[in-house]
């Protein structure tokens, strides 16, 4: 969550006249306060006005490349949120049916993950990828802690994972005091590979986190591989190192696209997986998802049973109360579509993706990092020869044109690479993908016609927040 400062300002709110409830003057005579509360209340469709203009100045949802959250749901999910926005997840007793669906969709991802025996898998909701993260480390340090002698006096525990991982494992790290152990990139080397793990895995390491789509292109990484290369250090030393499969895009992806790909539980060293509902799961934000493959794998100390609002509730979770509409939208994700309907929308945005990257390939200003064929998800950078402009120029005449696709460096020792990253999601289609492409070829010429790339702030490294 954003940090933000209170402010001094004493300006006012503007209002139109014509939302006075009935007499124009009298609107007129309503300014509330920006930065402290009015005195008394005004109508609700005054303070519904207000606040609906100030938000058109965001961006447009649905031409937002950069995020990964879905945009779009049908209407009958949207319907049946609003009549689930008054109730609390965690009121399990109160609303049995809600908690019911949970059950149904932790199910639902444990058969499609592959887990051995789905009746011992142990899963929740979360607020997202990163609640999910967090509850993932935790149980992996807590393992591993039990399994180290000296702990907590001589020895500190760390966690593998590549430099281009989600910022809430370096969250993790920090709150949870892990060292955060990230394999750099090398040359053509993007993510994660299992000569990169091995580099850093000892004794003290709670795991190795292997992440299925890369935020910042999209790249699987090569959990099969990393898991192959943990099992031969481990009959060499005897010390056991688990994965986590970060698979906040990548497990509602592979499953129906890649079903020969090898990266779940069928792989017996993966502990535990995480997803975005709330990405290509499909659904508005925010719900995410935490599996392990069975008890042993979540310590039972963690896992809370409070006696509350009449009932035994075993929880795991670093919030507590927070809406269950998320969870029934999954529900209903999941029950409207089925696992081809899941295909045909993952293929979609796939296709669509491969297709754009294929256009921006036709043009010798551009070259890939990568295609859109694992995650439906391309990075881009300027030819080698370009020296006229760069992509953060690229990104700036976009946003004039209402597409918001960010322009980044990748992290430490590859930061030489900046791209632009076009993320495909359910909604963007074809049509608008033609759209896109027409603004690209559209902008071309005039940035082939500058002299150097345009200055940027320094301190604006990227335009990468996600």
């Amino acid at each position: 969550m954003s940090l933000h400062k209170g402010s001094s300002a004493p300006h006012d709110v503007s209002v139109n006249p014509f939302v006075g409830v009935a007499d124009p003057v009298g609107g007129m005579e309503t300014a509330p306060p920006k930065h402290r509360l009015a005195e008394g209340p005004m109508a609700p469709s005054a303070a519904y006005q207000l606040v609906h203009d100030e938000l058109m100045l965001d961006g447009n949802s649905r031409l937002n490349l950069a995020t990964f959250v879905t945009t779009w749901m049908e209407p009958q999910a949207t319907l049946l949120m609003t009549e689930c926005v008054d109730k609390n997840m965690i009121d399990k007793d109160e609303y049995p049916r809600t908690a019911e669906l949970e059950r149904r969709c932790v199910a639902i991802l444990s058969d499609l993950w592959n887990a051995p025996d789905p009746a011992k898998t142990v899963g929740c909701s979360t607020t997202g990828s990163s609640e999910a993260c967090m509850l993932a480390g935790m149980a992996l340090k807590r393992r591993w802690s039990k399994r180290t002698p000296g702990y907590p006096a001589t020895a500190r525990p760390n966690l593998v994972m590549g430099a281009n991982v989600q910022v809430c494992w370096e969250k993790f790290c920090t709150f949870w005091e892990v060292e955060a152990r990230l394999a750099p990139m090398r040359g053509d080397r993007l993510h994660l590979d299992a000569e990169g793990a091995m580099e850093l895995v000892d004794e003290n390491t709670i795991g190795v986190v292997a992440v299925l789509g890369s935020t910042f292109d999209g790249s699987y990484e090569p959990v099969a591989e990393i898991c192959a290369a943990l099992d031969d250090y481990e009959q060499r030393t005897g010390v056991h190192v688990p994965v986590h499969v970060d698979g906040a895009s990548g497990a509602m992806i592979a499953p129906f696209l890649d079903q020969d790909l090898v990266w779940d539980f069928r792989l017996p060293r993966v502990a535990s997986i995480n997803t975005s509902g709330h990405k290509y799961g499909l659904v508005y934000p925010g719900v995410g998802w935490a599996l392990w493959r069975d008890a042993d794998e979540l310590p039972d100390e963690l896992v809370f049973r409070v006696n509350y609002l009449g009932g035994d509730m075993p929880t795991f979770a670093l919030n507590f109360s927070r809406p269950g509409a998320q969870v029934v939208a999954q529900y209903y994700s999941f029950l409207r579509l089925g696992f081809g309907g899941y295909r045909a929308v993952q293929q979609a945005s796939r296709d669509v993706a491969r297709s754009v990257a294929g256009e921006f390939a036709a043009h010798e200003q551009f070259r890939l990092i990568t295609h859109g064929d694992q995650l439906p998800v391309f990075a881009v950078t300027t030819a080698p020869d370009v020296k006229n402009f760069d992509v953060f120029d690229v990104s700036r005449r976009l946003r004039e044109r209402g597409w918001l696709v960010p322009a980044y460096t990748y992290p430490a020792d590859r930061e030489d690479l900046a791209v632009l990253r076009v993320v495909c999601r359910n909604g963007f289609s074809e049509d608008l993908s033609s759209l896109l492409m027409a603004d690209i070829e559209r902008l071309l010429p005039e940035l082939c016609a500058q002299s150097h790339p345009l200055d940027r702030p320094r301190n604006v490294a990227t335009a990468f927040h996600h």
